[in-house]
């Protein structure tokens, strides 16, 4: 029976990738810490884009569903609600850090992340999307987790980070690209939308948007869609709570690594460029340059791989 679900599991997760459909649950998990994790990660630890969680803190929400009441409530498409407990583990950073379960921060950026590019206002942003590429495959398999992202955070009360998110090695079973929305911490849970298979060369758009008419400049609910544009496919989490914060510190794009040992452990392409970024402000009006400015975090690390790139009004390039 286990050999017979094996062989229908990798059916299944071959032909999603194919026709770029859903991953069903089984399959969306995400990576487990592994042997390279830190000292002090549980080994049934999982990877996300805000560090390591114990699994029950990782949270899908599916299409049709929404969380309500901060995070602690899903309502299914159904219209039923279901409560939420908070993480009852502390999670840790990419270096191994230890934050306390009944703390809602997420991890502070460290060496995971490798490069970005980001602004800061000192009001809010309603609005911000970006098209990028899915880059080739990389050439070796070091058991890594690459993600490439714009996003959102408040500089001034970090809680929560939104991100539309594409990963390479980013749920279990599977060993490919995928795209899914995140938003982390809401009641020390890291919640994701049900990831999708992705192909290198298809265009991804990111958009990040709040749910309140202009002028607002603190939504409590914001819309993140991680969008497949070749294929139409879309997976978002729609009025995900901003847990109170002030979206005031944007992220054209970032890059952040898991358990990388060699740059060929890196896309063979050498670099993405995230093209078409567009920022607003919280009255939904354009900022026209909106200053990006390139952060690298790898200096004294290993590997190093060429870190860097130019930054334009609407275009940053993510060099590796």
């Amino acid at each position: 029976m286990k050999s017979r679900w094996f062989r229908l599991s990798t059916l299944l997760a071959a032909f999603a990738c194919l026709v770029n459909i859903p991953i069903p649950s089984a399959q969306g998990q995400a990576v487990p810490a592994g042997p390279h994790r830190p000292a002090g990660v549980p080994q049934e630890f999982v990877i996300t884009p805000y560090g390591y969680f114990h699994p029950s803190c990782v949270s899908e929400v599916k299409k049709g569903e929404a969380l309500l009441a901060s995070g602690r409530i899903l309502q299914h498409a159904d219209g039923t609600l279901e409560n939420l407990p908070a993480c009852a583990y502390p999670h840790y950073t990419s270096r191994g850090e230890k934050i306390a379960a009944t703390e809602s921060e997420p991890p502070t950026i460290t060496h995971a992340w490798v490069e970005y590019a980001d602004t800061t206002t000192t009001t809010a942003y309603g609005d911000l999307t970006a098209i990028w590429p899915v880059p080739p495959a990389p050439l070796s398999n070091d058991g890594q987790t690459v993600y490439f992202f714009p996003g959102l955070e408040d500089e001034n009360d970090v809680v929560t980070i939104l991100q539309p998110v594409l990963g390479w090695n980013a749920f279990s079973n599977l060993t490919a690209w995928s795209i899914a929305s995140w938003n982390c911490c809401p009641s020390g849970i890291t919640v994701e939308s049900s990831p999708l298979h992705v192909s290198s060369g298809n265009e991804i758009k990111g958009a990040i948007k709040d749910t309140c008419s202009a002028g607002t400049i603190s939504c409590s609910t914001w819309t993140i869609t991680s969008e497949d544009v070749t294929t139409g496919h879309s997976t978002s989490l729609s009025n995900t709570p901003s847990e109170g914060q002030t979206f005031n510190w944007a992220f054209a794009g970032a890059l952040e690594v898991y358990n990388v040992a060699q740059c060929s452990d890196y896309p063979s392409n050498g670099s993405l460029t995230f093209s078409d970024v567009t920022l607003y402000d919280y009255n939904f009006h354009r900022i026209s340059n909106p200053g990006w400015a390139m952060t690298i975090w790898a200096t004294g690390l290993t590997p190093q791989c060429g870190y860097g790139g130019p930054v334009a009004a609407d275009q940053v390039t993510l060099d590796y």
